[in-house]
């Protein structure tokens, strides 16, 4: 059974920086593309990032642009989403995601994550 463990997640002021990790087993992780998606309190869950199969080709939302970076250690079977300049509406539930094709549409995602919290204080 595949499984998708995320951790990093945490309690952090405004401005301040996080990164979290998702690791992956029971898949060949080098197969696959992975992405991170977020859900806020009442909110829909909703695309943050995502990376080729070889992290070559990256997407991310217009919120997150140029204050998120989503990396990939094929070796380690890990994917890192580094999270700089956190607003207190970054706050959410962070969840990992793998298809094997690229994707930034969370409903085409065949395998997920339980999730970790993160929350940035104002």
């Amino acid at each position: 059974q595949v499984q998708l463990v995320e951790t990093g997640g945490g309690l952090v002021q405004a401005g301040g920086s996080l990164r979290l990790s998702c690791a992956a087993s029971r898949l060949t992780f080098s197969s696959y593309a992975m992405a991170w998606f977020r859900q806020a309190p009442g909110k829909e869950r909703q695309f943050v990032a995502a990376a080729s199969r070889t992290g070559t080709t990256t997407y991310y939302s217009d919120s997150v642009k140029g204050r998120f970076t989503i990396s990939r250690d094929n070796a380690k079977n890990t994917v890192y989403l580094q999270m700089d300049s956190l607003k207190p509406e970054d706050t959410a539930v962070y969840y990992c995601a793998a298809r094997r094709l690229l994707s930034t549409d969370l409903t085409v995602y065949d395998y997920w994550g339980q999730g970790t919290q993160v929350t940035v204080s104002s």
